[in-house]
């Protein structure tokens, strides 16, 4: 166990575009740091003018991909431990005292932690349908943990033993049903060119997919206990994993 109790520093890495509606939540959360860097793609809104003000180092860099922008964002940090987050994420006050006792206690063969992700949707804190716990590593120390995933499903991996934080940090996740909606068609196209074209027959699979995920959402997982805004993410999920097998199916058209 580590014996000097000093703190070690910590820096933010967050990739951003056009978020100035709800950036201002997450930066105002960072008071425990000792560095935020934002990492840029081209908002058009005002964001990297508020990420300055409050005290952010803003870098432009085009769009990579969720994996890529974020491993950029990563390496763009300086200090030993960094935290990886997105613009319409924060942490609260008893996530940020967790991390800075749990970071003094660090044994050298810690690579990083992770955390409890709260996601709040339709005015409600959603705990069921598998949104949470939605335990995520976010937390890694330089040169230990790294990007990778298919995107957009992005993973942080680490190289070391990971501890398991218990407070959670916050997750702003939609704007309302049509952000969703808009998330669910671009992610849907992101999977669709990444695969190759199927058949019909994925089409009647996507619907069996589809049925299975509402069910897990809504009754394995307990959705019906978060109100109508567990009944519309079930809903949805459904809609989403059926649209990625259509997307496949649709790919066959191109040629014809």
């Amino acid at each position: 166990m580590r014996t000097n109790l000093e703190k070690p520093k910590i820096s933010i890495a967050i990739i951003a575009k056009d978020e100035a509606d709800r950036i201002g939540g997450l930066l105002g959360s960072l008071g425990f740091a000792d560095e935020v860097v934002v990492v840029d793609s081209g908002s058009t809104d005002g964001t990297q003018t508020l990420c300055e003000k409050a005290g952010a180092r803003v870098i432009f860099h085009p769009w990579a991909g969720y994996v890529e922008q974020k491993q950029f964002a990563l390496e763009a940090t300086t200090h030993e431990w960094i935290l990886s987050l997105d613009a319409d994420e924060e942490v609260p006050v008893d996530l940020a005292g967790e991390i800075g006792e749990a970071l003094k206690k660090a044994d050298p063969d810690v690579g990083g932690f992770s955390m409890p992700r709260l996601s709040r949707y339709l005015g409600r804190w959603i705990r069921h349908g598998g949104w949470y716990p939605d335990r995520k590593v976010r937390l890694v120390r330089r040169g230990r943990g790294a990007w990778e995933g298919v995107n957009p499903h992005d993973k942080l991996a680490v190289t070391g033993r990971v501890v398991a934080l218990q407070h959670p940090f916050l997750h702003y996740v939609y704007r309302n049903i049509a952000d969703q909606v808009v998330t669910m068609n671009s992610f849907s196209d992101i999977y669709a060119r990444q695969e190759p074209p199927a058949g019909s027959w994925f089409v009647i699979a996507g619907i069996l997919h589809a049925i299975g995920k509402f069910c897990e959402c809504y009754l394995w997982k307990l959705g019906f206990l978060d109100g109508v805004p567990g009944l519309v993410i079930a809903v949805n999920s459904a809609g989403y994993v059926f649209l990625r097998h259509a997307k496949r199916w649709e790919k066959n058209l191109s040629g014809k």
